[in-house]
């Protein structure tokens, strides 16, 4: 994982290098990824209808409902507000999930780059975040031996489905699992990096491609066969372009024009939008496209966010949804 105290002033030098290395490394990574596909597919084949078995326990913890009573009913009244404010009437409606994979994927070449190895964890970090905004799960109440957000674990506050299958399938997870976990745990454990052989069932296998055939069929992706040597790669290159720059002027803008210093100013999707990104190792490539003046004040605005103490900004928020933001942020801070 990138700490977040890592600086994103990158040359437009080291950036030219970066693509290079990425091109020779890509052919590599598609061969590694199509070989883990084909050896998976009699479990993908399952994993589409419920993805996993799990044991039900007989006692799960209910999220407590008092502390957050007036935030909730004031985030569910604002939620869409915020959506409205941070896209324009011609955007989607894409998750999380899927705008940090739209930032990550190559236009042409349809595959996110080998060398990324921290887009897998950024994702199940937005599942979590996603099923927060979405009123799913929250952090059990702070206590005085709890007082970090990493000593929190994460409790179902609704069972309804959402709607999206990647999203419900974790819902499931952290619904039937008891003792629940903390969200540093959950990211380990959807990502598959445990060593405990009776909790590798939690792990959500084929995110990307999953998220990929979503962007498919809503037109901003398409699926292409390229046959190298003995194996038949499925890419998704990118056939709406406008949806990607909407996406990555949405982001820019939000460390520049439409900026505050004070995040509790920034819609919850804008705040959660930039600090997944970095998780995700995609928020540079986002910022590729300014000038040097404006990449030099887009980046300085970024770590103000990622070098925040998340306990302490945690003390600062409103909604349970806000708490999750800064509890996935403090995760990726200490891996």
């Amino acid at each position: 994982m990138i700490p977040a105290t890592q600086t994103l002033e990158i040359k437009p030098v080291l950036r030219q290098q970066q693509r290079v290395f990425d091109a020779a490394g890509a052919i590599i990574g598609d061969l590694l990824q199509q070989y883990s596909l084909n050896t998976k597919m009699a479990n993908d084949a399952s994993d589409q209808g419920g993805m996993t078995t799990l044991t039900k326990r007989n006692r799960r913890s209910e999220a407590p409902a008092e502390r957050w009573s007036n935030a909730e009913e004031k985030e569910e009244k604002t939620d869409g507000t915020d959506e409205e404010q941070d896209t324009d009437s011609k955007s989607l409606r894409l998750t999380l999930m899927e705008e940090i994979l739209l930032l990550g994927l190559k236009d042409k070449e349809g595959y996110t780059s080998f060398w990324n190895d921290s887009i897998s964890s950024g994702l199940r970090g937005c599942i979590l975040v996603e099923l927060a905004l979405r009123g799913r799960i929250q952090l059990e109440p702070q206590s005085s031996r709890k007082r970090k957000l990493l000593d929190r674990k994460v409790l179902v506050k609704s069972s309804a489905p959402t709607g999206d299958v990647l999203l419900d399938e974790a819902l499931k997870h952290i619904k039937n699992t008891e003792p629940p976990e903390d969200a540093a745990s959950w990211i380990e454990l959807l990502t598959g990096e445990t060593w405990n052989p009776l909790k590798l069932h939690f792990q959500m296998r084929n995110v990307r491609e999953r998220l990929a055939k979503s962007l498919v069929e809503k037109g901003v992706l398409s699926t292409e066969k390229q046959n190298f040597l003995l194996f038949d790669m499925t890419t998704h290159p990118l056939t709406d372009s406008s949806e990607k720059q909407r996406l990555v002027q949405r982001l820019q803008d939000g460390l520049l024009e439409r900026w505050t210093n004070d995040w509790r100013r920034m819609s919850r999707r804008m705040l959660a939008l930039i600090l997944l990104a970095h998780a995700a190792d995609v928020l540079e490539s986002a910022l590729s496209s300014l000038s040097d003046e404006r990449y030099d004040t887009a980046s300085s605005r970024s770590r103000s966010l990622l070098e925040a103490d998340p306990d302490l900004e945690s003390a600062k928020v409103t909604t349970p949804a806000e708490e999750m933001i800064w509890t996935v942020l403090a995760a990726f801070n200490r891996s």
